[in-house]
């Protein structure tokens, strides 16, 4: 018999996190032969003292066990930290988290934790149950549309041809070479997209910057000229909302801009006086300068990103004020911001921008780059509090990216499972039903590539272009991996994220492999069928926007797990094994639905190697 399992309801009502004021009821079942004369909740919240509550005794489990139990609840939010503690004749015993939710006897070891979140904290409705689609502006589509005001230095190429990879290539000008690809032609592509069943479009940034992926900011007022006008914006999220229900997100690039930018200005490009130019700049103070003008703090050491002074009072109004930067651009038609390294913006700055864009439009979304469980997340040596209520609503969900992959490469299912409990465990309900679903991303390889090519961790360019490209068989693998691979991105909680080209079998390795341009003309027509069947699914069952994630089978190469809210639920079951699986499923299958892959036969589910099933039904 298990002491406890945070995991399961038997053990702990809510397997999530609570609001504030919200009651959680644990229990705990202790062996009678112990003798048990009191047992106690030990809580800590995380930066103060241990608080104890007395549990109760709650009556027999068969004849061997006792049930011991309380309801908990707190009144501030933040991260508590707890354990269970026993008397017992022979002194005091611990019950402490042993891994997997599992807690056993033990004196020392991990904590469970219980995330609390603020009791007003929402999320927009209108993306749960959506797909999210990530587009590289410059690598989606070249309406042709002529452009003004386009620097002469940059490199104009033929589109589909090799992103430049090479130093010499550069001329001594890095990600400086450009394919046209431009929110007009984003436009022309909305039946696309609709035809996938996308719901919201994240853009890559798109304000004015000297590079090809634009994460070096030149001015945040103003649309790249490559890439258009304002007004080729305002048509793009105009005709996106009203003819295909599709929200546009953008960008935000906060922590650091370009040094060839209005604001910094290392090139005396821009008729301004910026902080590079003169101590009397008024954008002076938004850098962290060590050695004025030419020593100063940047991203990751590289001095083309100068990093930004976010806690700086000026910027801060700049970007979050009453006629900022990320209330103008939602006017325009911008449904929510995704926020470059969110964990290297500080507090005070992500207080201010969530309110600056709820103001502006309460059910817009706020979305952070964080790669770990953002609960636990510690940066600028202290605890961040992204998911509380107060900052973030959700985040790019790394986490299940690596569990899916990780998963369909490596074949252990109980990794798989615990990765996405941890997260659920974690995370309150509202931002787990936001979370931005990707297997592969700008920062990634493709994730084609990871399932079915070579790893290039710790590899140079010149190694990953030798392995761009997979073989013939390498490639079909993948294709079919893919299809595993998305089906769980699809079903998951959260919000799947197609990168640009992944449902057409685009491949590559690490940037700037991993953005050419849309392959337009030779799409892989099968996968493009398998993820429009996808976003059918997901549009035709509405058990996806806020349905609970609940495990039903876990061994070895298999799982299957089910998708349930009051009126109707639906098992997805996949087999890596190499032998058939047979699951039996309750009487209340006998009426159901095969969405995709195996029907069950006479309520039992037989899965061959490599196969999938998703079923649903109604009750």
């Amino acid at each position: 018999m298990t002491v406890f399992n945070s995991r399961k309801t038997e053990y702990k009502d809510k397997v999530r996190a609570i609001a504030t004021n919200e009651r959680v009821k644990l229990r705990i079942i202790v062996p009678r032969s112990m003798s048990c004369n009191g047992a106690t909740l030990a809580v800590r919240k995380e930066g103060e003292d241990t608080a104890y509550y007395s549990m109760f005794w709650a009556g027999m489990c068969g004849d061997d066990n006792e049930y011991w139990e309380l309801h908990f609840s707190a009144t501030t939010s933040g991260l508590y930290w707890y354990h269970f503690e026993l008397d017992t004749p022979w002194g005091k015993s611990f019950i402490r988290n042993e891994g997997h939710g599992i807690g056993d006897f033990a004196p020392d070891g991990a904590d469970f934790q219980q995330t609390v979140y603020d009791e007003g904290f929402t999320t927009p409705d209108w993306l749960k149950g959506g797909i999210i689609y990530q587009i590289f502006p410059d690598r989606f589509y070249n309406s042709g549309t002529p452009k003004k005001g386009v620097r002469e230095t940059r490199v104009m190429r033929k589109w589909g041809e090799e992103p430049f990879w090479r130093e010499e290539q550069m001329n001594g000008i890095w990600n400086n070479d450009y394919f046209g690809g431009d929110l007009k032609g984003i436009e022309e592509k909305l039946p696309y997209l609709a035809d996938l069943c996308v719901s919201c479009i994240y853009l890559n940034p798109i304000f004015e910057a000297n590079s090809n992926h634009r994460y070096d900011t030149a001015d945040y007022e103003k649309i790249d000229p490559l890439l258009g006008t304002e007004e080729d914006f305002k048509s793009l999220c105009k005709k996106a909302k009203e003819e295909y229900g599709i929200s546009i997100i953008l960008d935000g690039v906060f922590s650091h801009t370009g040094c060839d930018s209005k604001y910094f200005n290392l090139y005396n490009n821009y008729d301004s006086v910026g902080a590079y130019n003169s101590k009397e700049s008024p954008y002076y103070s938004w850098y962290k300068f060590t050695d004025y003008p030419d020593e100063y703090k940047s991203w990751w050491g590289i001095k083309l990103l100068p990093e930004i002074v976010e806690e700086n009072e000026s910027y801060r109004e700049y970007i979050c004020g009453k006629n900022g930067i990320v209330r103008k651009w939602l006017s325009l038609g911008a449904r929510g911001w995704r926020l470059d390294v969110a964990d290297e913006l500080p507090d005070v700055f992500l207080d201010d921008l969530r309110k600056a864009v709820k103001d502006e439009k309460p059910d817009a979304l706020v979305l952070g780059e964080v790669w770990e469980d953002a609960t636990t997340k510690e940066a600028y040596g202290e605890r961040r509090r992204y998911l509380l209520g107060s900052q973030l609503d959700s985040v790019m969900n790394y986490p299940f990216a690596d569990a899916i992959l990780n998963f369909i490469t490596y074949k252990n299912a109980d990794a798989f499972l615990d990765s996405v409990m941890s997260i659920i465990e974690n995370y309150p309900p509202q931002a787990l039903n936001v979370l931005m679903n990707h297997i592969g991303t700008h920062d990634t390889e493709r994730a084609l590539t990871r399932l079915a090519g070579p790893d290039p961790e710790g590899y140079g360019r010149q190694w990953q272009y030798k392995h761009n490209k997979l073989p013939v068989y390498d490639y079909y693998k993948g294709i079919s991996l893919m299809k595993l691979a998305s089906l769980l991105q699809f079903t998951l909680p959260g919000v799947p994220s197609i990168y640009y080209g992944d449902e057409t079998g685009m491949q590559g390795m690490k940037d700037p492999f991993n953005r050419e341009c849309m392959n337009w003309d030779n799409p892989n027509k099968e996968l493009f069928k398998w993820y429009k069947r996808l976003g059918e699914v997901r549009r035709g069952c509405k058990v996806f926007e806020k349905g609970e994630f609940v495990p039903v089978y876990c061994n070895f190469s298999t799982i299957a797990f089910k998708r349930i809210d009051d009126n109707s639920e639906v098992l997805v079951a996949i087999n890596l094994d190499d032998e058939t699986v047979s699951l039996e499923l309750e009487a209340e299958y006998e009426n159901s639905y095969t969405l995709l892959g195996n029907q069950p036969i006479n309520n039992v589910l037989y899965l061959e190697p490599n196969r999938y099933s998703v079923i649903t039904i109604v009750k």
